[in-house]
């Protein structure tokens, strides 16, 4: 994450009534499998976003959502699950989310290579 990311964030959320998170558009073809790992569609990606952090709500509604919410993955799928609409703020492939040994790597060769990429 750099203060580029939470800038961008911060303005264009700030005036946001509900609030909203960083994701970046899906690049990746999707596939939606059967119960036997078959393809069963192809799914089409051209509204499709990948969550990314930080995500930012109003702290009322934001703790409001938490509390009355069940089986939820993340802030804004609460946040839906109270019956609001996040907003999307374009975020970047650099905002890595570190979940697996390789990532770790990759997030290493992103902190040693970033100079010049403020946004």
């Amino acid at each position: 994450l750099a203060p580029w990311h939470i800038d961008k964030l911060i303005r264009e959320l700030a005036h946001d009534e509900v609030g909203g998170l960083l994701a970046v558009p899906v690049a990746d073809t999707l596939k939606r499998a059967d119960s036997q790992r078959h393809v069963a569609a192809t799914v089409p990606r051209d509204s499709l976003w990948q969550a990314q952090t930080p995500q930012m709500f109003r702290y009322v509604m934001l703790r409001r959502a938490l509390e009355s919410a069940h089986h939820v993955t993340d802030e804004a799928s609460a946040v839906e699950a109270a019956g609001l609409r996040p907003r999307l703020v374009e975020g970047d492939a650099t905002n890595l989310k570190v979940t697996y040994p390789l990532d770790l790597h990759l997030a290493e060769w992103i902190l040693n290579n970033r100079e010049g990429m403020n946004r």
